[in-house]
């Protein structure tokens, strides 16, 4: 817990959430990474890769306040197939937005409370999605050797 969600219950650790979204995605076989770069320069909280080449993307919201500042995830949309909000249990679910996933979570797993619309990806920006995909996770692999 940090010192903010200590001082105010009602904020949540990010990293536990994402790490929920996380092995919620990996129990759903998909592989995530956290903070992924889009080809628009924005960072995807949690991209993940599903079995048949599916991108989902998790956007972690902490608290309403979190939620009301964020005006880039709609830039996500045309990133992924399925795109959610991942909130805690004490997250007011009504400020969720309907055109978007919603998947409650905390450190240990997470559900989906909401499936995601669909969003097709057109093929070209998958392979590109994909690769670039890839590429991020052996390059962090690899940094882990170091």
């Amino acid at each position: 817990m940090t010192l903010a969600s200590a001082a105010n219950p009602a904020i949540d650790d990010a990293r536990l959430l994402a790490r929920g979204a996380a092995r919620l995605f990996y129990d759903r076989g998909y592989t995530a990474i956290a903070e992924f770069k889009l080809p628009c320069g924005r960072r995807a909280d949690l991209a993940a890769l599903g079995p048949r080449g599916e991108i989902a993307i998790a956007e972690i919201k902490s608290g309403a306040a979190d939620l009301r500042a964020d005006g880039k995830w709609p830039d996500y949309l045309g990133y992924c197939d399925a795109f959610y909000f991942a909130v805690s249990e004490r997250f007011p679910r009504e400020l969720i937005p309907e055109t978007a996933g919603l998947i409650v979570a905390d450190a240990f797993g997470g559900a989906i409370l909401r499936d995601s619309p669909a969003l097709p990806l057109a093929p070209a920006r998958r392979k590109a999605l994909t690769l670039r995909f890839a590429r991020c996770a052996a390059e962090r692999l690899l940094r882990g050797w170091e």
